[in-house]
């Protein structure tokens, strides 16, 4: 007996060959400040001991997911506008979608451990450090990425709709259980993120003092602001089904979230916070003169 080994064409943007280069440069410039911003916000956190904070101590492994997110996915997507053979092996396609839902829901998870930081800091600052010891902050970085772990299988489908629907004539089953399973994990994420903002929100109108609501909410701004970009993204992919969508509209969202989303952290957590930007300026400076 004979068995093929089935292999795919990964077809991406070749519709469009004028775009190819362009295209190109863009995701690997995009990549590059993915990778160097990611590993420098882990390596700033290590060095410099105003970063030795629980939430930077999130933050840290969320630069660390989102470097690995990126690096699934975005070289191959950079090879495959430059060469002609876009095939790719059936285990090397299951491998790479695998590894994509692994981080993809560590990230959701870890970004719903954070909103609980912040919700502590904000309602019980007198206990923040009690109640968000090493004994809690490990058990939830090791949830997230447990979380990620535990839903290969389910996330194989919900990732694998493409690959479904080469093999299946009528892959409705299919794609109901990719929004049966892709609402699951949201809803999970989302019920601790949305009662986490709740509680920050009551605990911030009950604020005499304006500056202290105003300073209250731009310690939030920077999560909120990576929550939004995330969670939408994927609500508006996989937890609205529409048969009339568009392979383009789902090329460019599928882009956004594993190319676009992981640089995001870096740049929001890094822009607005001077002790980033002058551990940076002083490690630079170091790089260029040894002696200083």
């Amino acid at each position: 007996m004979i068995f093929i080994i089935p292999t795919f064409i990964l077809l991406g943007f070749s519709k469009y060959p004028a775009l190819q280069v362009p295209l190109f440069l863009a995701f690997l410039s995009i990549y590059m400040v993915t990778a160097v911003g990611n590993v420098g916000m882990i390596i700033i956190i290590k060095i410099n001991l105003k970063f030795h904070t629980i939430m930077h101590f999130f933050f840290s492994h969320l630069s660390f997911v989102d470097f690995c997110y990126s690096t699934i996915v975005t070289p191959k997507l950079l090879k495959n506008l430059i060469v002609q053979d876009r095939t790719v092996s059936f285990s090397g396609c299951i491998m790479q979608y695998c590894f994509a839902c692994i981080f993809g829901v560590t990230e959701a998870f870890m970004l719903a451990a954070m909103a609980y930081d912040r919700c502590v800091a904000v309602c019980n600052p007198l206990l923040y450090l009690t109640i968000m010891s090493p004994k809690l902050c490990a058990p939830l970085v090791a949830g997230s990425y447990s979380c990620g772990i535990s839903n290969i299988i389910n996330n194989f489908i919900c990732d694998h709709s493409v690959i479904v629907s080469v093999f299946c004539s009528d892959p409705y089953i299919s794609q109901m259980c990719c929004f049966i399973i892709a609402i699951f994990d949201e809803v999970s994420s989302l019920m601790v993120i949305l009662k986490s903002y709740t509680l920050i929100f009551v605990t911030v109108m009950r604020m005499s003092s304006a500056s202290g609501c105003w300073k209250t909410l731009s310690t939030c701004a920077s999560h909120l602001t990576a929550i939004t970009i995330f969670h939408g993204t994927i609500l508006l992919l996989y937890c609205i089904p529409n048969p009339k969508t568009s392979w383009l509209r789902v090329k460019v969202a599928s882009v956004f979230y594993t190319v676009v989303i992981p640089m995001r952290n870096p740049l929001i957590y890094s822009l607005r916070n001077k002790d980033v930007k002058d551990t940076l300026r002083l490690v630079v400076a170091k790089l260029l003169c040894p002696s200083i």
